[in-house]
């Protein structure tokens, strides 16, 4: 099962390959692998970005394998959608910056995982975004609806989750639920710009941002206010700041830890 996930470090960035084909559809044992895989990246100092893609031009995700979930048992289910939270939530407690490429059909838990990354970049393409659960008699059980209204807003997601219609690429870059849209000749060079350099950047600043971009909701503005303080109070005296500003005023670019 190792051959169907693929793991390549380079300087400060790990890309996982999603590599089970056809679609990429997961079942339990696998999304293990999937979450060990990025719990043991988070472990790793000198990653900064953890980028994950598709082997396949078709598909980046198509969430659940159906024939094996048809096939569980109630019980064996409930622990593929246990699985399921768990690479999220690995993704999300990842201090390290994980970003998702996309050129393929990404639906159900597939774009659940897209979701629970930092930053999606994606391909333009004939290829379907979708939340389909509903059209199962069931609802996304992996995180998708809170994000995708925090990323949609909710009269926007309520549609989509209600009907379990796709939409295109363009729409999903329309909506906000893509960060960047890139034509599928420029797409690898432009990942591959993008995830450097965020790599290049400074590793505490960027952790302690993604961290209070997660926790500030529902937070009051004087709670929020309080909490953006005590991040940045704690970034003044490391080396990246010290570096940051000394490159500022050499009018050079910086060359953070």
């Amino acid at each position: 099962m190792e051959k169907e996930l693929l793991i390549n470090k380079s300087g400060a960035i790990a890309t996982i390959s999603l590599n089970r084909g056809p679609a990429n559809s997961y079942f339990k044992e696998y999304l293990q692998l999937i979450s060990s895989t990025i719990r043991e990246i988070n472990a790793d100092e000198a990653i900064k970005v953890i980028l994950i893609e598709s082997t396949s031009d078709k598909f980046f995700c198509a969430g659940a394998d159906i024939k094996i979930f048809a096939s569980n048992t109630q019980e064996e289910n409930r622990e593929m959608v246990v699985a399921a939270r768990e690479v999220t939530a690995a993704i999300s407690d990842s201090q390290k910056i994980v970003i998702a490429a996309i050129k393929g059909h990404i639906l159900g838990g597939g774009l659940e995982l897209a979701m629970a990354c930092d930053i999606r970049l994606a391909a333009d393409g004939q290829y379907l975004v979708g939340l389909p659960e509903v059209k199962l008699g069931l609802m996304p059980g992996n995180g998708g609806t809170p994000r995708m209204i925090d990323l949609l807003g909710a009269s926007r997601a309520m549609e989509l989750l209600l009907t379990g219609s796709n939409i295109s690429a363009k729409q999903a870059f329309d909506f906000g639920l893509f960060n960047q849209l890139y034509t599928v000749e420029e797409f690898e060079s432009k990942v591959k710009e993008y995830v450097s350099e965020l790599a290049a950047g400074a590793r505490e600043a960027m952790s302690a941002i993604k961290q209070y971009i997660q926790r500030h909701k529902g937070m009051t503005l004087e709670e929020s206010l309080e909490y953006e303080t005590k991040s940045v109070d704690a970034l003044y005296d490391t080396y990246d700041a010290k570096e940051g500003f000394q490159a500022f005023v050499e009018k050079r670019k910086p060359n953070f830890k």
